[in-house]
């Protein structure tokens, strides 16, 4: 099964969320619909990107090492360009 990486930004205070997921619809949903306690506040949300793998432990992976970079400048060149070349 394929995995997603993706980056939600919160339209109330313009912070960012990194996830993954199998099912990104469902995820985004649950998201948007207070299901998630992390992201419950920050409503509404927005996708900015995704990326698909072939699995969700790539996604997974592309998540914490996208998470330990700690740098909003990083997120907001991810969401301003989606046609980087993304390499994680």
């Amino acid at each position: 099964m394929h995995g997603y990486l993706y980056i939600l930004q919160s339209a109330k205070d313009k912070s960012f969320y990194i996830g993954s997921a199998e099912d990104l619809d469902r995820r985004f949903f649950q998201h948007n619909n207070g299901l998630v306690r992390s992201t419950k506040g920050k409503r509404p949300l927005e996708l900015k990107f995704y990326k698909k793998y072939d699995n969700i432990a790539d996604a997974r992976r592309a998540e914490y090492k996208l998470k330990s970079f700690k740098s909003r400048k990083i997120l907001q060149l991810i969401v301003n360009d989606q046609n980087l070349q993304l390499e994680i």
